[in-house]
């Protein structure tokens, strides 16, 4: 793949600087990089970007897309989370992530650490791991009306501590029927899902987001896909891509198909 557009930065919760970022999108031969901070969401100040971190995010992104023109292609997205009413029109695109469950009135993150996702489960679902994946699939379904994103992010986040089903069954019914209301929903608007290999990088998962039976399915029913790296490190940039490239028509190779 030429292009990678979900990248994170020193200004949210990313290892490198945009530049060194750049640096090695050149050294992998890229044409066109992404980067997409977390924007700004006054309930998860520890991962996203401040507002005025915002700012100067974008000016760095626009100089260095004027520094590197001609050699590669910068653009400058960011990764909404359902929850935020932070203004997207600054930005070139939009990754439209859901990264918490509201439950009782209070926002309860997916994907911070297992601990937390188990108190989650516990508190607001009566440890019903099933009811905690529905209520997240709802809101995935409506990620795209929220965010008007281009791209959807990470399908099945709420899976994420979920290697080798030690907290629930991927193929239990109401899984299974939560996950395929949300594509069904989703499908029709066109916009592409990720295969997102950030979790495997991270040592969360060996496979990517989203499943194998759901990229067959959301394939099967004309659903299109966009490879991610969901990078928070110049070494990770385009982990993975090569094992997707079966994917023919569905996955999305030129940039201006994705925005």
């Amino acid at each position: 793949m030429s292009f990678d557009l979900h990248t994170h930065t020193i200004y949210c919760d990313g290892k490198n600087t945009p530049e060194e970022m750049v640096q090695a999108a050149l050294t992998k031969g890229l044409i066109c990089l992404g980067f997409s901070g977390h924007g700004y969401a006054p309930y998860d100040t520890d991962a996203c970007m401040t507002r005025e971190g915002a700012a100067a995010y974008r000016a760095e992104v626009a100089a260095l897309r004027e520094k590197y023109a001609g050699r590669i292609r910068v653009l400058c997205g960011v990764e909404q989370d359902y929850w935020s009413e932070e203004p997207t029109d600054p930005y070139d695109y939009v990754i439209g992530s859901v990264h918490y469950v509201k439950a009782d009135g209070e926002l309860c993150c997916v994907d911070n650490t297992p601990d937390i996702q188990r108190a989650a489960v516990e508190k607001h679902f009566g440890g019903d791991w099933y009811a905690y994946a529905e209520a997240y699939f709802a809101t995935v379904a409506d990620v795209v009306n929220k965010t008007r994103c281009q791209i959807i992010g990470h399908f099945d986040l709420v899976s994420k501590f979920n290697e080798k089903e030690h907290l629930f069954d991927e193929r239990h019914p109401r899984y299974v029927a939560a996950w395929r209301a949300a594509a069904d929903k989703l499908l029709p608007t066109g916009v592409p899902f990720e295969i997102n290999t950030g979790a495997i990088t991270r040592f969360w998962r060996t496979t990517a987001y989203p499943t194998a039976d759901m990229i067959a399915y959301i394939k099967e029913h004309g659903g299109r896909f966009v490879l991610s790296s969901d990078s928070h490190s110049d070494q990770t940039l385009c982990y993975g891509f090569e094992q997707y490239d079966n994917l023919g028509e569905c996955l999305l190779k030129n940039v201006e198909d994705v925005l």
